[in-house]
């Protein structure tokens, strides 16, 4: 039998009003595109959005970085920049930095994580959506599912897991990357993704091979060299028999975090974990969210989706985070709460230093 593989490719083609959420004709006509190609091209597909971002989620046989995979990503994106620009929607096309396919949609501004594998009896797959924020968002998360026994029991008591995984890292800005093995790189491997902006985990594995986690780390800004928006990243993780189970993959999203985003790309905000309903970034345009769709891959085939945080249990850290974002937004334009300067080199502050260029005058000491 074949391998399957899950591609979920997103883009931010246009939005209303403003950066806060998608429009339903965007997402109808994705959404024909793509069962167009089932039964040929693709096996099954769902199309969604988190925020002002379309997300594509396609199952097929073809392997990770297919062209014809990609480009049929492409020629949806593009189709819908049209319909954006026709309605004006705000931001129409920015996540696409070319109109001309070039065999791989990566460097081409879409964010992308794909994963291929041997269906197991049962095989859940989480899938994880975020808006207003950086591909470093999933790190904390990776580690505690994987690497941390308090969150994951299965890492002391299930002899599939007790071994550890695998992380391969990868640095955006020198462009290399390293694997470290848990539990014996633990802190090596922390000393890393701690530093979100610049280190993110691209993927996890169990150490027989068996893949467990797939991310995107496109980082946009630095494709185009200016501010296009902040990466809205997305991930693929799977679960249960031999992998941490589903309640574990979820559990670590009950912590409030800090992640980098917000209005502009430019803030400091809290990470909140909501169902599908409430995936629209109003407040500030934000605070920064994040969804999960549940399914089981059968066949290749998409059964579900479930809403993972349409769930009462997460409204306690829905409530931190908003205690959270009313803290950090008393600070206006104060670090933390605004980005450190470091970061601000691809947002809009370069356009403000160059106007002010000419009123520095030299100190005399």
């Amino acid at each position: 039998m074949p391998k399957t593989t899950v591609s979920v490719i997103k883009a931010d083609v246009g939005s209303f009003p403003g950066h806060s959420r998608t429009h339903p004709k965007l997402l109808e006509r994705a959404s024909k595109m793509l069962k167009k190609e089932e039964g040929g091209l693709l096996i099954d597909s769902f199309v969604t959005h988190c925020g002002d971002d379309v997300e594509l989620i396609m199952t097929h046989n073809r392997g990770i970085d297919n062209a014809e995979i990609h480009e049929l990503a492409f020629n949806v994106f593009m189709e819908l920049t049209q319909i954006a620009k026709e309605m004006k929607l705000y931001g129409a096309g920015q996540d696409m930095l070319s109109d001309a396919f070039s065999g791989n949609v990566k460097g081409m501004g879409p964010g992308v994580a794909e994963m291929e594998f041997e269906e197991r009896g049962s095989d859940p797959v989480l899938i994880f959506m975020a808006d207003k924020t950086e591909p470093g968002a999933w790190n904390f998360y990776l580690y505690k599912i994987f690497a941390d026994p308090f969150n994951t029991s299965g890492l002391v008591i299930d002899p599939t897991m007790h071994t550890g995984f695998v992380f391969e890292v990868h640095d955006l800005i020198d462009k290399r990357m390293i694997r470290f093995s848990t539990p014996e790189d633990s802190y090596s491997l922390l000393a890393y993704i701690g530093a979100p902006s610049r280190y993110v985990v691209k993927g996890v594995w169990r150490k027989d091979g068996i893949i467990a986690a797939a991310t995107s780390t496109q980082r946009l800004n630095m494709l185009a060299g200016r501010y296009v928006g902040k990466d809205d990243p997305v991930m693929i993780v799977r679960a249960q028999s031999g992998l941490p189970s589903v309640g574990c993959v979820l559990e670590p999203f009950s912590i409030p975090t800090i992640v980098a985003g917000w209005m502009r790309g430019s803030h400091h905000g809290p990470f909140m974990p909501v169902g599908l309903c409430d995936a629209n970034c109003t407040r500030f345009d934000g605070p920064p969210r994040v969804i999960c769709l549940g399914y089981q891959v059968s066949n290749g085939k998409l059964i579900g989706p479930a809403d993972m945080f349409d769930d009462v249990a997460f409204d306690r850290v829905r409530s931190k985070c908003n205690e959270l974002a009313d803290m950090l937004r008393d600070m206006g334009p104060f670090e933390p709460h605004r980005l450190s300067l470091d970061e601000m080199e691809y947002t809009t502050l370069p356009d403000v230093e160059k106007q002010l260029k000419d009123r520095w005058v030299p100190l005399v000491e």
